[in-house]
């Protein structure tokens, strides 16, 4: 099986790498999170310059038609820079799945837009009953002769705080747990009975909740969509968080080497103590095990296994990355937890990653074909 990246996957790599490069070191980072919506609007406005927002989204939609293998490698180097950028859930899933299911006229007028980063979009699904990224929709969608009125809360909307619009699932019928009866409302952000709260998360980005009080939603705003849509949208998604992970992992382990082969104890760098040599193997190897799991996602594409092979990627990632953190940051003693090194902060990031859609037991579930 042949690895090696195409020249514009390539291009893209190095593009990342060197945007990180450019624009993140701790201190940038912690300004850039001490913004009201999480992230640098300035950095956002420059992904879009280089491309790097509208690489996922398909030819046909305003983008560069990147396949998944592109998609991990971007992110992985993402990920690896510690960025803050909310690009998988502004993008991946909230710009595929509106560029997907809005209507010609509607997509006509933001697509465009999302594509450049001058404007942008969240998806708001979860709901308070949706434990473990299950279906669980309460929000009710009621026709009348002026189209759909929307009215429910969405608990957690990632990358939720300062957007133009968001997609709403909401049920015109069935129970909250069918998949049935479930339809996608583009509502505006500045809609009338639409009311949004933020919030920090674990790892500094910001989320919002959704109050919807008989939001009505034009009929051109109602998207061909349904659940089936998000999950697709979320498997590429899991896909990108992974690879996200993964070079977090890296990142972290990198750092630890370095301050191994450098802090001393009784008079030998502690890079010297056998012990620690094996713990970090073992987190080498580990490292290497979702290496292996994300190449058999990446040869899977195209097939019915790919899904699967993305569901078991992420059960595995999940609690193998927070053990990665915990040992780094032992490692490094109480050190590791400030906000002056980027172990904390990329150990935040995992433990965001590791439960966001669902959690590891879910994804485990999924993967045996237990739910």
């Amino acid at each position: 099986m042949n690895f090696d990246l195409t020249e514009e996957e390539e291009m893209f790599k190095a593009l990342a790498e060197r945007f990180v490069s450019d624009h993140y070191d701790p201190d940038k980072r912690r300004a850039y999170l001490a913004d009201a919506d999480g992230f640098s609007h300035r950095n956002w406005h420059l992904l879009g310059e280089l491309g790097l927002i509208a690489a996922p989204l398909d030819e046909d939609h305003c983008g560069l038609g990147l396949d998944p293998t592109g998609i991990a490698t971007v992110f992985e180097a993402l990920g690896y820079g510690l960025t803050v950028e909310p690009l998988i859930e502004s993008i991946l899933v909230a710009g595929r799945l509106f560029a997907q299911t809005a209507p010609e006229a509607l997509a006509g007028n933001w697509l465009d837009t999302l594509a450049s980063g001058e404007k942008r979009i969240a998806l708001a699904d979860a709901e308070a009953g949706s434990r473990g990224g299950n279906l669980w929709i309460e929000t009710r969608a009621q026709t009348n002769g002026d189209g759909p009125v929307l009215t429910g809360s969405k608990t957690f909307v990632p990358a939720g705080s300062g957007v133009d619009g968001y997609i709403v699932t909401a049920r015109s019928s069935g129970k909250p747990d069918a998949p049935e009866g479930v339809g996608l409302y583009f509502v505006p952000a500045n809609s009338n009975g639409l009311t949004v709260r933020t919030w920090p998360m674990a790892d500094g980005s910001v989320a919002a909740s959704l109050d919807l009080e008989s939001v009505r939603v034009p009929d051109g705003n109602v998207l061909s969509g349904n659940y089936a849509h998000i999950h697709a949208t979320q498997t590429l998604a899991n896909l990108a968080r992974a690879a996200e992970a993964l070079g977090i992992m890296r990142r972290l382990f990198a750092e630890t080497q370095d301050y191994l082969r450098t802090r001393q104890q009784f008079g030998q760098p502690l890079a010297s103590f056998q012990a620690l040599q094996h713990r970090m193997v073992a987190q080498y190897a580990a490292i290497e095990q979702c290496r292996g799991l994300l190449d058999l996602a990446l040869v899977s594409q195209g097939e019915n296994e790919f899904a699967e092979a993305v569901t078991g990627l992420r059960a595995f990632i999940g609690p193998a990355s927070i053990e990665l953190g915990h040992e780094m940051i032992q490692m490094h003693g109480g050190m590791g937890v400030t906000d002056e090194l980027p172990i904390g902060h990329g150990h935040k990031r995992l433990l965001v990653l590791s439960r966001w859609p669902d959690d590891p037991d879910g994804a485990l579930d999924r993967f045996a074909g237990l739910n």
